[in-house]
């Protein structure tokens, strides 16, 4: 097989790290900037790193399937009351079917990024597994990447640590957060988008009004802090449909049944019978510890948990572990 790989390169300090790694063990390695926000800097960034390492860079315009596919989606999840996971769905319908595109039309099988995480392969089927440096492990973003594609996968940042690479980039600025965003709070983004943040009722769990809020697109669940929420009270529910922000007490935010749809699941009998699957509902903070129960319901799955999941949040991605091993995941749409 060609040893060739297209390598997801930004050139920051994960990617330059993949692509030396790559280069070093003799790959091929095209470095692929896939243009989403149609910044000239970054662009601009990305090639002279890629011209230092000495290896191949080219550009792709993903920037109105992007648009329709992410910020779209971003925006009108904050608009009808749910929490949007754009970088769940940037890996499954941006980068790496971008990649895997550009390969196919180079002749080149691998691909490659500078994620934190590693494939395994049980029982015949291929996992996403974290990798070594658990403070970056990325797996939990990747559950929607199907099994062709880890297939494809080279993972040069599976055994890599941060903290032994950081010092070769002691000028270089890590990005942080959802990319489009470029600094700017959510908020201020939304705006832009022209969605409108309107003002209105808080109430309690009885419906008894309690205050005013400025946009409920504003607010997360399980937030204690911030413009109008009574003291003591956190955000429990997101109204939407009446433009109302419910608040309650921070008992209420345990839920022990979380039921999911847009699902991937690697091995469904699997997920059915093992008795030793973990979840996680967000990439870091609090996450049910103990092993769960899941079951069929309606097109997708209930999860019932025995260490009750904390402030979930409709539109949130649920992932299942089995110890290291992503085994799937889908997106919450309730609970109880």
């Amino acid at each position: 097989m060609d040893k060739s790989v297209v390598l997801g390169f930004s050139g920051g300090i994960d990617s330059c790290t993949a692509a030396q790694h790559l280069h070093n063990e003799g790959y091929r390695v095209v470095a692929l900037t896939i243009n989403t926000t149609n910044d000239p800097k970054l662009l601009e960034t990305a090639k002279t790193k890629a011209q230092e390492i000495g290896i191949e860079w080219q550009a792709y315009d993903a920037t109105e399937r992007f648009k329709r596919d992410i910020i779209d989606y971003f925006t009108s999840s904050y608009a009808n009351g749910s929490t949007p996971a754009p970088c769940t769905l940037c890996n499954t319908r941006i980068k790496w079917p971008i990649l895997c595109e550009v390969a196919d039309s180079l002749g080149i099988y691998h691909i490659a990024t500078g994620h934190y995480l590693d494939i395994v392969e049980s029982n015949n089927h291929l996992y996403i597994a974290r990798a070594l440096d658990s403070s970056k492990d990325q797996s939990y973003y990747l559950w929607g990447v199907d099994e062709e594609t880890l297939r494809r996968m080279l993972t040069p940042m599976r055994q890599v640590l941060k903290s032994d690479i950081r010092e070769n980039f002691a000028n270089k600025k890590e990005s942080m957060g959802i990319c489009f965003l470029n600094g700017r709070h959510y908020t201020e983004f939304l705006s832009s988008q022209g969605i409108t943040l309107l003002s209105g009722d808080i109430v309690n769990s009885s419906s008894e009004i309690v205050g005013q809020h400025n946009g409920i697109a504003r607010y997360t669940i399980g937030q204690r802090r911030g413009v109008g929420i009574p003291e003591g009270m956190r955000v429990v529910g997101l109204d939407a449909i009446n433009n109302r922000l419910i608040v309650g007490d921070n008992s209420e935010l345990y839920k022990q049944k979380l039921y999911i749809r847009e699902c991937r699941i690697t091995n469904p009998e699997e997920l059915l019978s093992a008795d030793d699957i973990t979840i996680m509902i967000r990439g870091i903070g609090r996450n049910p510890e103990r092993h769960v129960k899941v079951e069929h319901h309606n097109d997708g799955y209930c999860v019932t948990c025995d260490d009750p999941a904390w402030a979930p949040a409709i539109g949130q991605p649920l992932v299942f572990y089995r110890n290291n091993l992503v085994i799937g995941g889908g997106i919450i749409c309730s609970f109880e």
